[in-house]
C-alpha cells in the first residue's frame, strides 16, 4: 500500500517568480489595452455565482486553472475604472510605481500598529506625509517636522479621515463641557452636541454623524454651491440659543456633485472665534493645490484642526491612501488611545503609535506607493498630470458650450464638467441612461438642488483630447435621439 503524499505547496518561490512576471505581464497587457473593453460590464446581477461552484475546492487546483477564471469570471463583471471611456465618480489613482509600492508592501507584510511593530513603517508615513504637506505649502503647524504638535498619517479613505475628525472632536469638547460643570455627565453633553456642513457634503459625513450620535445640520449653500461663513455664524448662533452647543464644521474643497469650494476665508475666522473644530475635506481637489495656480483655493487651511486629500484620486496613488494632517495631534490620541500591555514598547511616548490616530488597530504599508511615486514622478510631473486633466476638462466644456441643446450647470473649476439638456430633468435622465446602455462611455448624475445634471470627469491616466471628442460624439448622437423621441411622442 503507498504511503499517502503530503499536500504540496500550492507555489513556491520558483513558480512564484514565474507566475509573478506572467501575471506582471497580464496587468500591463489590461492596463495598456483597456479601451478595447466594453467600459461598463453588460452582467445582470448574480451573474457570478453561475459561474463558479458553491463550494470552495476539496483540493488544490493549478495556478492556470484558478487564472484561466479571471477572464472567464471577473472580466466580465468588471466596471473598468482606468479606461480613457470612463468618466464616472472622480479620478481612480493608478500608477506602475504605486502598484510596485503595494507588491513591497504586502511582500513585507507589516502591520504597522505601533512603532515597535515595523519602525520604518511608522518613520516613512511621517515624513512622507511631511514631504506632501510642504508640496501643498501647509502650514508648519500641520506638519510633523522634529518636534510639531501636528503631523500627518494614512488613512483609508476620506470616510475614515471625517470620522476620526468627528470622534476627536467630540471627545475634546465633552471633556471640555464636563470640565465646566463637572456634575455633567458624557450623555448630557452629547445630546447637546451640533455638528454642521453644506448641503453639498459628501454622504461620508452623514455616515460620520450617524456612527458617532451627532446631529448635523446641512447648510444652504450661495448660487455657486457654497457654504459661506454668514450661513454658518448664523446657524450657531440659533442653535446656540436653543441650548444646542456648535463643536463641529466640515468645510469641502472640491464637492462631489460639482466641485464647488466653500469659503474657507469666511468659515475658518467663525470656527476660530468660537473654539470649533474645523475639518476640511478635499478628496478631490485636494491633490490640485500643488499647483500654485490652484494653491489659493486653499487659503484659510490655518485655520484647519484637520484636513485631508486622497491621493488615491488624483496623485497617481492606487487606492487606498487618503491624507490626514491634524493641528495636534494629541487631540485624535486622546479620542483613541487605548494601550493594553500587550502592545506597549520600550520607546513608546518618545515615538509615533499609529494606531492611536485611526478607527482600526492594524494598518498596511502605505507609505511605500506614496513614496515612489512623488519620487518618480516628482513634483513637476504631478503638476503636469493635474494640469492636462484640468484642460481636457476645459475642452469638454467649450464643446458643450458650443451646442445650444446643453447647459453647463456649475462653474469648472477642476477636472469636473456637470452639464445637462435644456428643459426639464427627464430630458437629462433619459439621456444618461441611453448613453450608459452603448458601454461606450460611463457616467454617472447628480442633483444640484432641484436640477438634474450629468458629471462628466477626466478620471483615467491615458486620457487625450480624442478621448474628449469620442465621449462627446457618443453623448451628441443620444441626445439627438432623445431629443427625436420627444418631437414623436415617444
Amino acid at each position: 500500500m503507498s504511503e499517502k503524499k503530503p499536500p504540496r505547496s500550492p507555489m513556491d518561490h520558483d513558480e512564484f517568480r514565474r507566475i509573478g512576471k506572467e501575471t506582471v505581464d497580464y496587468i500591463a497587457d489590461y492596463l495598456e489595452t483597456v479601451q478595447s473593453r466594453a467600459v461598463y460590464p453588460g452582467v445582470q446581477p448574480g451573474y457570478l455565482r453561475q459561474l463558479i461552484p458553491a463550494e470552495a475546492p476539496q483540493d488544490p487546483e493549478d495556478w492556470e486553472e484558478v487564472f484561466a477564471d479571471v477572464d472567464r469570471v471577473i472580466m466580465p463583471g468588471v466596471t473598468h475604472w482606468h479606461s480613457p471611456d470612463f468618466h464616472a465618480y472622480f479620478a481612480p489613482g493608478n500608477s506602475y510605481p504605486s502598484q510596485l509600492g503595494d507588491m513591497l508592501s504586502n511582500a513585507l507584510g507589516c502591520v504597522g500598529f505601533s512603532w515597535a511593530a515595523s519602525p520604518a513603517c511608522t518613520e516613512l508615513e511621517t515624513v512622507v506625509l511631511d514631504w506632501l504637506g510642504k508640496m501643498l505649502h501647509l502650514p508648519e503647524h500641520l506638519l510633523a517636522g522634529t518636534a510639531g504638535a501636528g503631523g500627518g498619517v494614512i488613512q483609508g479613505t476620506a470616510s475614515e479621515a471625517i470620522l476620526v475628525a468627528l470622534l476627536s472632536a467630540r471627545t475634546k469638547v465633552i471633556r471640555r463641557e464636563k470640565e465646566a460643570d463637572p456634575e455633567s455627565s458624557d450623555h448630557d453633553v452629547m445630546k447637546k452636541l451640533v455638528a454642521y456642513s453644506s448641503d453639498q457634503a459628501h454622504s461620508c459625513v452623514d455616515k460620520a454623524a450617524m456612527i458617532a450620535a451627532i446631529k448635523l445640520r446641512k447648510l444652504p449653500t450661495d448660487s455657486d454651491f457654497s457654504l459661506r461663513g454668514t450661513t454658518l455664524s448664523a446657524a450657531m448662533e440659533e442653535d446656540r440659543a436653543n441650548g444646542l452647543i456648535p463643536f463641529f464644521c466640515c468645510a469641502t474643497l472640491g464637492t462631489t456633485p460639482s466641485c464647488a469650494f466653500d469659503k474657507l476665508l469666511e468659515i475658518g475666522p467663525v470656527c476660530c472665534e468660537e473654539n470649533m473644530w474645523l475639518h476640511i475635506d478635499a478628496a478631490y481637489a485636494g491633490s490640485a493645490f500643488i499647483c500654485p495656480e490652484y494653491r489659493p483655493l486653499l487659503d484659510g487651511v490655518e485655520f484647519a484642526d484637520s484636513f485631508n486629500l486622497n491621493p488615491h484620486k488624483w496623485l497617481r496613488v492606487n487606492f487606498d491612501c487618503s491624507t490626514m494632517w491634524v493641528k495636534n495631534r494629541a487631540d485624535v490620541v486622546d479620542a483613541f488611545d487605548v494601550d493594553p500591555l500587550y502592545l506597549r514598547h520600550d520607546n513608546q511616548g518618545l515615538v509615533t503609535d499609529y494606531r492611536h490616530w485611526q478607527i482600526p488597530l492594524g494598518r498596511r504599508f502605505r507609505s511605500l506607493k506614496l513614496w515612489f511615486v512623488l519620487r518618480m514622478f516628482g513634483v513637476k510631473g504631478l503638476q503636469q498630470y493635474i494640469r492636462k486633466h484640468v484642460s481636457l476638462a476645459k475642452e469638454f466644456e467649450s464643446l458643450v458650450l458650443s451646442d445650444d441643446r446643453f447647459e453647463v450647470s456649475a462653474k469648472v473649476v477642476m477636472g469636473l464638467v456637470c452639464f445637462r439638456l435644456k428643459g426639464p430633468n427627464t430630458l437629462s435622465e433619459r439621456l444618461l441612461q441611453k448613453i450608459n446602455e452603448t458601454r461606450k462611455i460611463f457616467m454617472v448624475p447628480a442633483k444640484l438642488r432641484d436640477t438634474y445634471v450629468i458629471r462628466f470627469a477626466i478620471c483615467a491616466a491615458t486620457t487625450e483630447s480624442s478621448d474628449i471628442v469620442h465621449a462627446w460624439n457618443v453623448i451628441r448622437e443620444q441626445a439627438a435621439e432623445v431629443l427625436a423621441g420627444v418631437q414623436n411622442g415617444v
